[in-house]
């Protein structure tokens, strides 16, 4: 079954990429190598803080120009990539409630569909100040938070 899920995903991706070159995507090697370079970084930011990498992938995207709309999509799917790592790694050290992470997941699925629409109505603009302000009122909390 893994080999199948494996072997769909890839048909997926390597489709995708091919549409997304089309469509202007990027395409040259350097910016190639920087996006793999910030992947790592967001791969071992999201591991150590186990924030998905979205607050770190979606900055870097919408910094290099992508639309809002464009960045979360985009963040989702380097953040599924990063997360069957770190799923490996966690589950090695044991650091794993899989009954809790698939109720929140399940919870997840409905709450994805929501939001993956409602940001589809909000400009790159508003999204940037929405994303800032959910972001400073996190780390405010979790600064004050004993």
């Amino acid at each position: 079954m893994h080999k199948d899920f494996f072997v769909i995903f890839v048909n997926f991706v390597v489709k995708n990429i091919n549409r997304s070159r089309k469509k202007g995507g990027i395409n040259t090697l350097g910016t190639n190598i920087i996006m793999i370079a910030l992947g790592v970084v967001v791969g071992i930011g999201a591991a150590f803080s186990g924030l998905g990498g979205g607050f770190l992938m979606v900055p870097i995207l919408l910094f290099m120009g992508y639309t809002a709309q464009k960045s979360v999509g985009t963040s989702f799917l380097a953040i599924l990539i990063i997360s069957a790592s770190a799923i490996v790694a966690h589950n090695k050290l044991a650091n794993i409630d899989y009954k809790a992470g698939i109720l929140l997941g399940i919870g997840g699925i409905l709450g994805a569909q929501i939001g993956a629409r409602l940001v589809e109505h909000i400009s790159t603009a508003n999204f940037k100040k929405v994303f800032s302000l959910i972001l400073l009122c996190l780390a405010t909390y979790l600064f004050f938070k004993k």
